[in-house]
């Protein structure tokens, strides 16, 4: 039986690691592969590596910038995503290690990207795998990963990596209750950044002939950045790190830089609320925050101006790149790696709908006939509903009320009037079927804790329309953040159909 108060592998605990640069003999195991690709493969696990280094051209020449600049391409691993490289590695080591045999599970806390090559490589092998990760991250991943024959468990993408429901914390009693189960842990996992130590940097090296003089790299569980950083800075002092880390992370240096009210961010796949063992902060000379609006845009200009299919972190990277280079002159170079693709995104920063939603992209009236109200602020709304759930109430309370009401959406309120969850009649229906939550369990167990919102006096009634064409509801709040009301597309039908001219304007409900 699983013991509750079972002590937390701490993901972030101090490294060991003796590694000192141009010391001479690694203290760790070292694994090279064949410069060049075979006419054949043996297996998909022999394709990773060897991506190509291509030439940004459009880009630098629209920032006005003089110098170099290349894209190491990540996304040509036969996964999608630098993370084939660690998976193969980390499984490597533990077979070789005699901790992963034959007839094992595989279990995985990730963001989607390892997990996506541990279940590649499971495939491959015969492992069984588990991937846990929060509910932020694309339905894409999930899609690829039960294609690969991997199980997935969500969990909460708004837990602090330390709670009990947080993705690490499942992880870990998950292969507790298995049987001849492994975590690989790719946070702690010698193999995260010695994967990059021994290949991917060598890549690096030998395919700019050695001329290199900035790399800029995200950070997310830091191997790349400590392996590429570690290698490069021996084959030449003078190559300056770039780390990249979102706004809402706090792996960047001077603890300064993290400050900010950002909690949630889009970008996938990199930044953490704690520090990875494996992540050597000190080899970055010089830490770069990034914002999602920033970086999506960036990545959307990589996939259209150089052809490159690539995903946000990439952006990510870019939007940082840009900055340093632009004041570099033309006989410099900067190295910029691309994570991964755009295949894991195509429902999100690649829709240009999910880009104005967020409000990354200008939201423009789709016909003339919308011109009329569609800058038209969301405050004009009047009487909008607030269906509040009473304090304190349970499941099945909350299954009555919906029994008497037609609201199909109940919110769920702190103390100074801020919305913390929704509770909606069909979630929690399903919750109570499935046995995932009982009818004496306080609704805040079924609450959906991610949901749209809109600022009275600062959305639009067009933006709105754009939210209303995929989500059933809006929660709208003030200046302050606390509840104006929640709206669904019938009310903001019926207003617009208020207004003057509707006929002559053919507006049509299906576009609102």
């Amino acid at each position: 039986m699983d013991n509750p108060v079972m002590e937390l592998l701490r993901p972030d605990r101090p490294a060991q690691c003796t590694w000192t640069a141009n010391e001479g003999g690694s203290p760790h195991t070292k694994r090279t592969e064949v410069p060049s690709r075979r006419k054949t493969l043996p297996d998909i696990l022999s394709a990773i590596g060897q991506t190509p280094m291509v030439r940004l051209n459009k880009i630098p020449k629209a920032h006005g910038i003089e110098c170099e600049m290349y894209a190491k391409c990540e996304f040509f691993n036969p996964g999608g995503s630098v993370k084939d490289r660690i998976a193969h590695r980390m499984i490597q080591d533990a077979e070789e290690k005699g901790l992963l045999k034959p007839g094992f599970t595989i279990i995985e806390p990730t963001s989607g990207n390892t997990g996506i090559g541990l279940a590649m490589a499971a495939a491959v092998k015969g492992y069984k795998c588990i991937i846990v990760m929060p509910e932020k991250m694309s339905n894409e991943k999930v899609y690829v990963l039960r294609a690969l024959g991997a199980e997935i468990v969500r969990t909460p993408t708004e837990a602090a990596w330390h709670s009990p429901e947080a993705h690490i914390s499942v992880a870990q009693k998950l292969q507790r209750q298995i049987p001849n189960s492994i975590v690989l842990d790719q946070y702690t996992n010698s193999g995260n950044p010695l994967a990059h130590y021994d290949q991917t940097a060598t890549e690096i090296w030998e395919q700019c002939d050695g001329k290199i003089d900035y790399v800029v790299l995200s950070a997310g569980t830091g191997g790349t950045v400590t392996g590429i950083g570690r290698k490069l800075k021996e084959m030449s002092a003078n190559i300056k790190v770039i780390g990249v880390d979102p706004m809402g992370s706090i792996l960047a240096q001077p603890p300064e830089l993290n400050k900010g009210d950002v909690g949630f961010y889009e970008v996938e796949g990199i930044g953490y609320d704690f520090v990875p063992t494996v992540l050597d902060r000190d080899v970055v000379d010089v830490w770069m925050k990034s914002e999602d609006h920033e970086s999506l845009n960036a990545a959307r200009e990589l996939i259209r101006k150089e052809g490159l299919l690539c995903g946000g972190s990439s952006g990510a990277t870019l939007s940082s790149a840009l900055k340093i280079a632009k004041d570099l002159p033309a006989d410099k170079r900067v190295v910029v790696l691309l994570p991964d693709g755009i295949r894991n995104y195509m429902t999100k920063f690649v829709s240009d709908q999910w880009m104005e939603v967020r409000g990354f992209l200008p939201c423009e009236p789709l016909t003339e006939g919308n011109k009329h109200w569609w800058n038209t602020p969301v405050s004009s709304l009047s009487n909008l509903r607030k269906p509040v759930l009473p304090e304190g109430a349970t499941c099945g309370e909350t299954m009555d009320l919906f029994k008497t009401t037609s609201d199909r959406q109940l919110l769920i309120t702190t103390d100074n009037k801020r919305v913390k969850g929704v509770v909606t009649s069909d979630a929690l229906l399903s919750k109570l079927i499935s046995g995932a939550v009982a009818r004496t369990d306080r609704a805040e167990e079924a609450m959906l804790k991610q949901f749209s919102t809109v600022t009275a006096s600062q959305t639009t009634l067009g933006r709105l329309s754009r939210i209303l064409e995929k989500e059933l509801y809006a929660v709208v709040i003030d200046s302050e953040d606390a509840l104006v009301g929640i709206v669904d597309q019938s009310e903001l039908f019926s207003f617009i159909s208020k207004l003057d001219n509707v006929a002559q304007n053919g507006i049509i409900c299906a576009n609102l």
